[in-house]
């Protein structure tokens, strides 16, 4: 069973699949659209980050940024290609929104991308029950970004 613990983003492995994940966001988005934080912008104090392991080897992580007005950002979420499908995304959503509980947060906010490679994640979060909205904190419209939330209480 794989196992979701914080993280400190020291470790080789963990730079390695934030770099990953920048290079897939890249690969999808238009520079100018692609949101995602580089490692040390998930270093700020605002930013918790999670990884999840199984048998010594990272699978994915997943971050949750304080908004600081009692809401939260779900970021960097990402699980290796080669390990989609297990549910692990759901996992550590799972994990963030426990966490966001906890902190009581009123509600979540997400940004992802519009087009067709991101519809997994789309579904996924439609899931558990995120609705497309309009941009939020600093982000401004973009047709390349789908906006999202959830409330909580």
């Amino acid at each position: 069973m794989p196992e979701i613990r914080p993280d400190d983003l020291s470790s080789p492995e963990m730079a390695d699949l934030i770099a990953v994940h920048a290079r897939t966001m890249l690969a999808a988005s238009p520079p100018e659209s692609c949101h995602f934080l580089p490692l040390e912008g998930l270093k700020q104090p605002a930013v918790s980050v999670w990884s999840l392991w199984e048998d010594g080897a990272l699978l994915g992580c997943g971050a949750l940024k304080d908004l600081g007005d009692g809401t939260g950002e779900i970021k960097s979420m990402h699980t290796r290609e080669a390990q989609r499908g297990r549910g692990l995304g759901r996992s550590m959503l799972e994990h963030i929104l426990a966490e966001a509980h906890r902190r009581g947060y009123t509600a979540l906010w997400l940004e992802t991308g519009s087009m067709d490679a991101f519809m997994p994640a789309r579904r996924l979060y439609e899931a558990y029950g995120f609705a497309a909205c309009g941009p939020f904190g600093d982000y401004a419209d973009d047709p390349n970004s789908l906006f999202m939330r959830l409330a909580l209480g």
